[in-house]
Order: structure tokens, then C-alpha cells, then sequence
């Protein structure tokens, strides 16, 4: 039944910041780094940890660039990440009985 369902719960995607940036990503495709630090009310070590996990699950994208002399890095969800991010939430679905 649900309970069955734990070991198909994402580890790298359900820690609560890299969660709220494949949500937030799922939406919007694209973030830049300062938008999903606001929004998530993380430090900068912290998100660069994080976005650094699901980059080398292959679930984010991050690009660094410049605009107007600043540093600019976006993050952006890979197919696979939206891939990985459906199972979770599939995963999270049968765990609690609501699918399957």
C-alpha cells in the first residue's frame, strides 16, 4: 500500500530548500539565484549547496553569466528534474493513500 511508496520518495529532491526550488521551478522554468533566495529565505551558502545537489542529479540546470557588470546566475529545471519532480509527487500521492 502507501507505506510501500517510501522508497520512492527522492532524497535529493524532498530536503526543504531543494523542494521549494523544484516547486517554484516547475512554475516558472527559470529563477534566478537572488529570487529563489528571497523566496525561500535561505542564505547564499546555503541555496549554493542545495543547487549544487540537484545540479549533479541533473535536475537543475545553472548558468552564470553578466548583466550590466553584475553576476547573474540562473538556475533552470532539466527535463529529467521535471521528470524526477512528477515521480516525487507521484511517490508522495500513493504514500498518503491518495493514488493507486
Amino acid at each position: 500500500m502507501g507505506a510501500a511508496e517510501i522508497g520512492r520518495i527522492d532524497e535529493v529532491i524532498h530536503g526543504r530548500l531543494r523542494l521549494g526550488v523544484m516547486v517554484y521551478l516547475a512554475e516558472a522554468e527559470v529563477a534566478d539565484f537572488t529570487e529563489l533566495k528571497t523566496l525561500l529565505g535561505a542564505t547564499q551558502g546555503n541555496l549554493s549547496v542545495h543547487l549544487r545537489k540537484l545540479q549533479d542529479a541533473g535536475y537543475v540546470t545553472i548558468e552564470k553569466s553578466f548583466l550590466n557588470l553584475k553576476p547573474l546566475t540562473r538556475i533552470r529545471i532539466t527535463p529529467a528534474g521535471r521528470d524526477a519532480f512528477r515521480a516525487y509527487l507521484d511517490a508522495l500521492d500513493k504514500l498518503v493513500g491518495r493514488k493507486g
